[in-house]
C-alpha cells in the first residue's frame, strides 16, 4: 500500500544543537528535510539497503545485467543493493511486486522491455498499470535478441531458415521466454512477413531454453545475446540473426534481420523503474548515477563483454517517452497477429 504523508510546518523557537540534530534525523527518516525539501530527502536517501526486483530467474541475461548494475550502483550510492529474483508470467510477478511497493526509494525494478511494453497491450487483466504504476528511471542498453538454431539445423542464414521452414510447415518447435515475450512476438512478426509456421513453446526464462536446445528438445529459439554467447562461441548453437537496429557488439558477424531482408527496427532494452509516487529527487539522482556509470569505461566494457549495445543517455522523461512509443509499436504487432493469452 502506498502512503501519502502530509508535510509538517515547524515554527517553534530554534532548538539547541543536539535537539535540532535529533529532529533533522527524524525528519530525514520520514523522507523530509527541515522544511520538506526534496533535495534534503535525496541527500538523506539511501539510509539502508535497497531491494532490486528482477522479474527473471537467475542465470539469464536480465539477471546478469541486473547484478552488474546493482554492484556498481550500490557502490555509488553507498548502500547494498540486494537482487530479488521474482520470475514468472513474462515479468508480471516481479513488476507487480514493485508497482505495489512503498514509493520510498528502497524497492526498485530492473526489467526488460517486453515485460513492460508488451504486457501493457497483451495482458488485459494486469494487476497493475505499467504506464501509471511504474515510473521509468533510466534506460540501460539497447539491442536485440538472437535467433539461434542447433548445429544440425540445415540453415546458416535467416533466409535459409525461412526457406527451410516454409518447405516444412509446422515441423519445428521454437522456444521463447513466454507467451507475449519479445522472442515470441519477433517470430510472429517474421511469420507475418514470410508466412512460415512454427509451434511456439513458452519457457519461464532463457536458461531452460538453452538447456533444451543443447538437449535437442527444440531446434530453434529466440534468446538474449548475453547468456547464449558462450554456447555460440563453443559451436553448440548457431546465431542466424539479431533483432533490433544494430549488430551486437561482441558478435559483429551476426547480421540483423533487416540486413537480411526482413525489416525489424525495434530495439530491446533493460530499464530501471520505481513505484509511482517515488520522490522526483530520488528518480533524478538514480537517473544521473546510472547514466554516469554507463558512460564510464568499466561498465561500458562489462556490458560490451555481455554483448549489449550502449544507448545514448536519456533523462527519466526521455526514457518514459521511449516506453510509451514502444507500447504503441508492439501493440500493433499483437493486434496484427491476433495474439492473445488464456
Amino acid at each position: 500500500m502506498k502512503h501519502n504523508m502530509a508535510r509538517a510546518s515547524v515554527t517553534a523557537t530554534p532548538l539547541p544543537d543536539p535537539r535540532r540534530r535529533a529532529l533533522l534525523r527524524g525528519l530525514a527518516a520520514l523522507g523530509l528535510g527541515a522544511a520538506g525539501s526534496p533535495l534534503y530527502a535525496s541527500n538523506a536517501w539511501p539510509a539502508r539497503p535497497i531491494r532490486l526486483v528482477v522479474p527473471a530467474p537467475p542465470g539469464g541475461g536480465t539477471d546478469l545485467f541486473a547484478r552488474t548494475l546493482a554492484a556498481a550502483l550500490g557502490k555509488a550510492l553507498g548502500q547494498t543493493i540486494v537482487v530479488d529474483n521474482k520470475p514468472g508470467a513474462t515479468g508480471i510477478i516481479g513488476n507487480d511486486a514493485v508497482a505495489k511497493a512503498s514509493p520510498d526509494g528502497y524497492t526498485l525494478l530492473f526489467t526488460y522491455a517486453a515485460a513492460v511494453v508488451i504486457n501493457q497491450t497483451l495482458q488485459p487483466r494486469l494487476p497493475y498499470d505499467g504506464l501509471r504504476d511504474l515510473v521509468p528511471v533510466a534506460q540501460i542498453g539497447a539491442g536485440g535478441n538472437f535467433l539461434v538454431v542447433t548445429p544440425d539445423f540445415p540453415a546458416r542464414t535467416l533466409r535459409e531458415f525461412v526457406d527451410h521452414v516454409r518447405k516444412h510447415p509446422d515441423a519445428y518447435d521454437y522456444g521463447s521466454w513466454g507467451i507475449g515475450s519479445g522472442g515470441h512476438l519477433t517470430m510472429a512478426a517474421l511469420g507475418l512477413q514470410t508466412g512460415i509456421k512454427l509451434r511456439h513453446v513458452p519457457y519461464k526464462g532463457v536458461a531452460p531454453i538453452l538447456a533444451d536446445l543443447r538437449g535437442g528438445v527444440i531446434k530453434a529459439a529466440f534468446v538474449d545475446t548475453s547468456s547464449s554467447l558462450p554456447l555460440i562461441r563453443a559451436g553448440k548453437l548457431r546465431a542466424l540473426a539479431v533483432s533490433g537496429t544494430r549488430r551486437a557488439p561482441a558478435t559483429p558477424e551476426v547480421p540483423t534481420m533487416t540486413e537480411q531482408g526482413y525489416p525489424f527496427d525495434t530495439d530491446s532494452w533493460y530499464g530501471l523503474f520505481a513505484p509511482a509516487g517515488t520522490s522526483a529527487a530520488i528518480v533524478q539522482r538514480l537517473n544521473a548515477e546510472v547514466n554516469r556509470l554507463m558512460s564510464e569505461a568499466p561498465m561500458r566494457e562489462r556490458f560490451l563483454q555481455l554483448n549489449m549495445g550502449m544507448a545514448p543517455p536519456k533523462t527519466a522523461e526521455q526514457f518514459a517517452q521511449t516506453v510509451r512509443a514502444d507500447v504503441g509499436v508492439w501493440g500493433k504487432v499483437i493486434q496484427a497477429n491476433h495474439i492473445t493469452v488464456d
